[in-house]
């Protein structure tokens, strides 16, 4: 092995008396330089468009959420409320009633989804610092907070006691309507907040105090539609849902921030390996540059190898040569290429260089298992290239 490796290191640092083989193989390595230079950028780009899609599901969704396995509402006793609080990695917790609704304003409608919550919410879930004008509502008022589309629908901001947003929902019961108006429960209530987190958010829900939505849904004392966990920093996820089913049993669902978002996850990684395959297939090509130079390396080394072969080595070992030098020529390309990727990606995060918008600029992450992956592949597909190359040698010592 140190023979073949002696003998590969030569061969790759010594230029040939042939232009054209020098020629090739600088094409080959800058092919493999390019390849790894590409891959990595584009998967780190793809890892930080991830992460910022994900960061406004994440500033909204919970650590946790308990839902019922059947029906609208829940029902969860004080007493099994006490023992959810007392698990150790429980943070905070609060009671949700989610219905949809239709908002009414000034002869506009449009409809959304009413979140009423108790006094705990904001310990679960900080959304007042996604508020772009008021302030987040008092829990023993007729006061809402909307989404800023919401309020654009609606030509409706932060008013006054004459501005009152009316909430209403389809009365439960069966049989025909004579009358539209007995066909809606109603409230009003004034909009005290605006928020802004994604487009889809801000026209989707409206906050309310919790017992507004009790009130207005005509809901049993204790029925809710969720309830919501914070988890505390480094806790163990799965230990806390073993927790939280051992007491309440099979007739709820609980989900973590993934399952609660698991159409955008899978959408996320589809187009990220989708990505991935396009440009590995771009590389595969790139790298039949480096079964070529071996080839080429082979015939210009006919006389080298036979005389090798004369003194005593084996084809394997010499075989074994142009495997390594094909190795070399591809390890040295794609560390190359990646370091330079990680030197970009390093100066997109440090300062900025491409921009979106005049505030916010490409997201892009540095991530470990992106390095490992790029690495991974350049060498497999590298070594492969070499070795469809170097079957080349059993016909020049034919």
């Amino acid at each position: 092995m140190n023979f073949s490796y002696y003998i590969a290191k030569r061969y790759l640092a010594t230029k040939s008396k042939n232009s054209a083989i020098n020629i090739i193989t600088i094409i080959a390595g800058v092919g493999v330089f390019a390849g790894a230079l590409a891959l990595f950028i584009v998967l780190s780009g793809f890892a930080g468009l991830k992460e910022f899609s994900l960061s406004f599901s994440n500033e909204f969704d919970p650590d946790l959420k308990i839902l019922p396995s059947s029906g609208k509402t829940i029902q969860i006793d004080s007493e099994q409320l006490g023992k959810i609080k007392q698990i150790e990695g429980v943070q905070a917790f609060s009671k949700i009633i989610e219905e949809q609704v239709l908002l009414s304003y000034n002869n506009k409608h449009t409809p959304a989804f009413i979140k009423s919550v108790d006094k705990n919410y904001l310990n679960v879930n900080p959304i007042e610092n996604e508020l772009i004008g008021g302030v987040w509502m008092h829990p023993l008022e007729n006061q809402v907070v909307i989404g800023s589309l919401i309020s654009k629908k609606l030509s409706l901001g932060i008013g006054g006691y004459n501005d009152a947003l009316k909430v209403m929902v389809p009365k439960p019961g069966k049989g025909q309507v004579s009358d539209a108006s007995d066909a809606f429960s109603s409230k009003s209530a004034v909009v005290i907040g605006v928020y802004s987190i994604n487009e889809e958010l801000n026209s989707k829900y409206v906050f309310a105090p919790y017992f507004f939505a009790e009130e207005l849904l005509q809901l049993k004392k204790g029925e809710f539609s969720a309830l919501e966990l914070r988890l505390k920093p480094g806790v163990n996820e799965k230990s806390v849902r073993e927790e939280l089913i051992s007491m309440l049993g099979d007739d709820f669902i609980i989900k973590n921030r993934m399952q609660l978002n698991d159409k955008l996850y899978k959408m996320l990684n589809t187009e990220n390996l989708a990505v991935y395959l396009i440009f590995t297939l771009v590389l595969i090509i790139a790298l039949f540059n480096v079964g070529g130079a071996i080839v080429m390396a082979i015939l210009d080394k006919q006389h080298n190898i036979r005389t090798l072969h004369y003194l005593g080595a084996s084809a394997k070992e010499i075989k074994r040569i142009f495997l390594l030098q094909g190795s070399l020529l591809t390890f040295v390309g794609g560390m190359l290429g990646l370091g330079l990727g990680i030197v970009i990606i390093l100066l997109q995060l440090q300062f900025d260089l491409i921009m979106i918008t005049t505030t916010l600029p490409y997201p892009v992450a540095l991530k470990a298992e992106n390095i490992a992956v790029v690495f991974a592949t350049i060498m497999v597909l590298g070594i492969m290239a070499t070795y469809i190359g170097a079957t080349r040698i059993s016909k020049v010592l034919a």
